[in-house]
């Protein structure tokens, strides 16, 4: 009973019109605060070019905050260890399968911790490769062949996966990409133009995604 009221206090609470973003802080001793101009830059690019109104400086939420709440999308990112606990867990899928909507980018060495601790989150849904047809590659900006290749990890192809709950998108994961990394200031990577664009735009399309589903 406990939990159904909560479910129903937050479906109230998380705002359907918001346009703030923040980024996720997780325990584990992973560098969650990794690429820390990656998300201002994103925002300064979805403000200018899809119309969004998003504040310029994201806001920084833990994972087990009633905060998550105040966001209709969170950004995760880091190279290494992640850790929830089984309340942050529950506060996180209550999150997402309330409207939420959270991106998360491999910035190399996250996968293995990641994909262990979503399974405490939805412990009976997979991680599901995004085909390049979904409307998340196909919102103002298009990407015919799916998710678009940034930054070398382990010469694999660059993939996009997804959780869906009750048929909608919740969550999505770049892995041997990067986009994050392609969001930061040029100077930091000495990306060219052009990579740093395609990363852009692919962000674009996850925050116009989100806000409309």
């Amino acid at each position: 009973m406990k939990h159904l009221l909560i479910l129903l206090i937050i479906s109230f609470v998380l705002p359907t019109n918001a346009q703030d973003v923040a980024i996720l802080k997780y325990n584990g001793g992973g560098d969650w605060y990794a690429n820390p101009t990656a998300v201002p830059n994103l925002i300064e690019f979805a403000n200018t070019n899809i119309k969004t109104n998003i504040s310029k400086n994201p806001q920084t939420v833990a994972v087990g905050s009633e905060d998550l709440f105040s966001f209709p999308i969170l950004f995760m990112t880091g190279h290494g260890n992640i850790l929830f606990s089984e309340d942050e867990a529950e506060n996180l899928k209550n999150y997402l399968i309330s409207g939420g909507f959270l991106h998360i980018s491999d910035n190399y060495g996250l996968d293995k911790f990641l994909r262990k601790e979503l399974k405490k989150v939805f412990p009976t849904l997979e991680l599901q490769e995004i085909p390049s047809n979904h409307p998340i590659y196909n919102q103002t900006f298009k990407f015919p062949n799916g998710i678009p290749k940034i930054h070398e990890h382990d010469k694999k192809r660059a993939q996009g996966f997804g959780i869906f709950y009750q048929g909608r998108l919740v969550l999505f994961y770049d892995y041997e990409t990067d986009l994050s990394d392609g969001w930061e200031d040029a100077i930091i990577h000495n990306d060219p133009k052009n990579v740093r664009e395609k990363a852009l735009k692919m962000g674009a399309n996850i925050i116009e995604y989100a806000f409309k589903n």
